[in-house]
């Protein structure tokens, strides 16, 4: 089987930057077959700016693709759900799948070679069976109600079941059964889910509004009214007096490992309780989604000194303008310059494979792994990235 060498002006191995000049060697396959201090008298395909690994998105909604365009920003969170649960069911099924292929496409051409992929429906199976990325497909459970948990978990455990039934060729496909946000999800609810998978790994959207901390704390604010304006019955809530965070962990077992999603309000002190209360805790960032919908950006420097398991998502053409994980780094980059593009890198690339489970395929250039291979011509803001392995 035959081999390409790539260098470029900087080498990024998805944790760090390698000596000025290595050589990446690539088979037919994509899969790394060694890497070159020295490539003098190797032939080497040479580029300005940097390459990296293949980026992992580690938050997404692609059944939503097709709402692109059709949500205002700026709305806050609880009105762009209220949009969202209006009109996401109007377009008819051509055009959603259109939809969906176009933004997975166009996710493969800017460089992510894996996604974690938020399912409320079997819309995608027709995307995890075209096998072009690996997937981990996060099943959401939603029902708030304790007296309806059980035919809500049923209705998530019976997409999750038609999930893992699929197998392709060349990519990872796995899944799980998970909550969709504090709010939205009772303890018994809660409580079902980790019963059914004790050690699975889930995720969660998590303190993405203020309001969603005043609920849990005081039972007030706008979350109620979402609640109203779904006729759900709420008078049985108690709030606990503390985070949404810190008062949903304990419901779950501690073998679990958990991808906080978003996090905008997010305290030091509930990193500090989910360290203590799941086996593993990454932290997904979606910046341009939470400008898009609440103008607001997570604490990211203080996130950052409390933990490295960081990870990068895009949320969805609902709440973005693209799903470009290089995007989402610009914007980091612009917002708290102090971030080094070294890190930043390695949160889309190495921490995201960790974070789905996938670090021992994808995520950096090491010898035996297939992560991809991803050209940054330059830092500028309208740099696109290109896949070129």
């Amino acid at each position: 089987m035959s081999t390409k060498i790539y260098s470029a002006a900087q080498v990024h191995d998805g944790c760090k930057f390698l000596p000025a000049g290595t050589g990446v060697e690539l088979d037919e396959a994509g899969v790394v077959t060694a890497l070159h201090a020295d490539t003098s008298g190797l032939k080497v395909e040479r580029l300005e700016g940097t390459i990296c690994p293949g980026f992992v998105n580690a938050h997404c909604h692609l059944e939503l693709s097709h709402l692109s365009g059709l949500i205002p920003e700026k709305t806050g969170l609880i009105p762009f759900l209220q949009a969202v649960t209006g009109i996401r069911a109007h377009a008819d099924e051509s055009q959603k799948k259109d939809a969906r292929f176009a933004a997975l496409r166009a996710m493969n051409q800017v460089g992510i070679v894996a996604v974690g992929d938020i399912a409320n429906t079997t819309d995608t199976l027709d995307l995890r069976a075209s096998d072009q990325m690996h997937f981990h497909t996060f099943v959401e459970c939603i029902g708030f109600t304790e007296h309806g948990a059980g035919s809500r978990f049923e209705q998530g455990a019976t997409i999750w079941k038609t999930l893992q039934k699929q197998t392709v060729r060349t990519h990872s496909l796995t899944s799980s059964l998970v909550p969709h946000a504090p709010y939205s999800v009772s303890e018994k609810l809660f409580r079902m889910i980790d019963a059914a998978q004790p050690d699975a790994l889930l995720s969660i959207h998590n303190q993405e509004c203020v309001a969603e901390n005043e609920f849990f704390n005081s039972a007030s604010g706008a979350v109620i009214d979402l609640l109203n304006g779904f006729g759900i019955d709420h008078s049985s809530f108690q709030a606990s007096g503390k985070s949404s965070l810190q008062t949903y962990l304990p419901w779950l077992s501690k073998e679990h490992p958990i991808i906080f999603v978003h996090n905008t309000f997010t305290e030091r002190a509930d990193i500090q309780f989910a360290k203590q209360h799941c086996r593993s805790a990454f932290w997904c960032l979606c910046p341009n989604a939470n400008r898009y919908i609440e103008q607001a950006l997570p604490n990211v420097p203080m996130l950052a000194s409390e933990t490295e398991n960081i990870c990068i998502g895009t949320d969805s053409l609902a709440s973005n303008h693209q799903l470009s994980i290089f995007a989402e780094l610009q914007t980091l980059k612009q917002a708290f310059p102090e971030l080094s593009w070294e890190t930043l890198l390695r949160w889309a690339c190495h921490e995201g494979a960790r974070a789905l489970q996938l670090e021992g395929t994808i995520g950096r250039l090491e010898v035996g792994k297939r992560p991809g291979l991803v050209w940054l011509p330059s830092w500028e803001e309208r740099t696109i990235p290109q896949r070129i392995a």
